[in-house]
């Protein structure tokens, strides 16, 4: 472990006040509801943090500077770029690195070429792929909406934006910082780290430096990284004095327990022991949500499990993944109707997360996660 990453863990905070300038949509975060600041210490109980996942990615494709902006607008305390390299190394902000169903590239003849198929994590993938296009040819295409029968109204923004770099994720972040007056942060996730350490592109130097150049590595929260790879994470702990979350699916096991053969599952991650051992190296975890509060047999809410208390008592804070308002990702008691893009009842599933006593949330939808924490923190004041 790290030096002095015992004090990291304790003296970590949590990023400041959530202010929404949407046009129509105004939410005001009361003072006592908001996430402790840098350098301030924080109350009692902080707020629980929101994060923009891939930016405000229910109302923009996802992962552009566009969508970025948008989730700071409403209010989201970080954006998250998911991040992969291109051919010649530069670290880009995309979910996957194939980019067939995020771009136009399958409509771009100059690239036709460079459709293929690899093996990532195990599984074929056939598509076109960021370590084939040097970042000069990458920014020559658009993004395109990733579910397009789900969020049509996004579609109308296809083909407008560019693919960022983390760079530029990170200037973003200073200069909305600047204009709203408050600290935007910054959650990257490194994707498929053994993948691309196996084939020369290894991720967590370049992260490491970048986040240095940019005077982001400290312990205030400014920067969180995360990863569903412990190997990709104890190399970040190791180089960074930021925060670290652990990343846990719903089944299986990271990729690097099965490359090497060795290693914790999910299952054993979220154990009292395995919540342990993640304490060794991360200051977060942040699970799959029905690991939080499972889905019932008939596909509604089920009761809590021991996840949160567990983790909190092993020094994790929790910060569940991904909160969408559509009916197609809410359980069967909070939708309404049977159209799977239609808006369900996603503030009461919000709110029955954050009396779970989470720390945070990744919300594809910041302005609604925004609207229930300040009636859960007004419930509870």
């Amino acid at each position: 472990m790290a030096a002095g990453t015992t004090t990291r863990r304790r003296t970590a905070a949590l990023l400041g006040a959530a202010a929404v300038l949407l046009p129509l949509l105004t939410v005001t975060t009361p003072a006592s509801a908001a996430p402790a600041a840098p350098g301030r210490a924080a109350p009692e109980k902080a707020a629980p943090i929101v994060l923009g996942h891939r930016g405000a990615s229910g109302y923009r494709p996802e992962h552009t500077l566009e969508s970025y902006e948008l989730a700071v607008r409403m209010g989201a305390d970080y954006i998250e770029p998911d991040l992969v390299p291109t051919k010649d190394g530069a670290l880009v902000a995309r979910h996957e690195n194939e980019i067939g169903g995020t771009t136009d590239v399958a409509d771009r003849p100059e690239f036709a070429d460079r459709r293929t198929t690899k093996r990532i994590d195990g599984r074929n993938v056939t598509g076109w792929f960021t370590e084939d296009f040097t970042l000069a040819e990458l920014k020559t295409l658009r993004a395109i909406e990733r579910l397009p029968d789900i969020r049509q109204h996004n579609t109308i923004y296809d083909g407008l934006y560019q693919v960022p770099t983390l760079q530029e994720v990170i200037d973003l972040a200073k200069r909305l910082g600047r204009q709203h007056r408050r600290t935007v942060g910054i959650f990257p996730e490194t994707k498929h780290p053994t993948y691309f350490r196996s084939i020369g592109l290894p991720l967590e130097n370049t992260v490491i430096a970048t986040l240095k150049r940019n005077g982001l590595d400290h312990r205030d929260g400014r920067a969180i990284v995360q990863s569903f790879e412990p190997t990709s994470l104890r190399m970040l702990d190791k180089g960074l004095k930021v925060p670290v979350l652990q990343a846990i699916s719903t089944a299986g096991a990271p990729y690097d327990t099965v490359a090497n053969g060795q290693g914790p599952t999910y299952a054993d991650m979220v154990t009292p022991a395995g919540l342990k051992e993640i304490g060794t190296y991360a200051d977060w975890i942040g699970p799959e949500k029905s690991r939080v509060i499972p889905l019932k047999a008939d596909g509604t809410l089920g009761t809590p499990t021991p996840l949160v208390r567990d983790a909190h008592a092993a020094g994790l804070k929790v910060s569940p993944y991904t909160f969408r308002n559509e009916n197609q990702f809410l359980p069967a008691d909070l939708r309404n109707g049977t159209a799977p893009g239609d808006y369900g009842k996603a503030l009461k599933e919000y709110d029955i997360f954050y009396r779970t006593g989470i720390d945070g949330l990744f919300s594809d939808n910041p302005d609604t996660a925004i609207i229930a924490r300040t009636a859960f923190l007004k419930s509870r004041s």
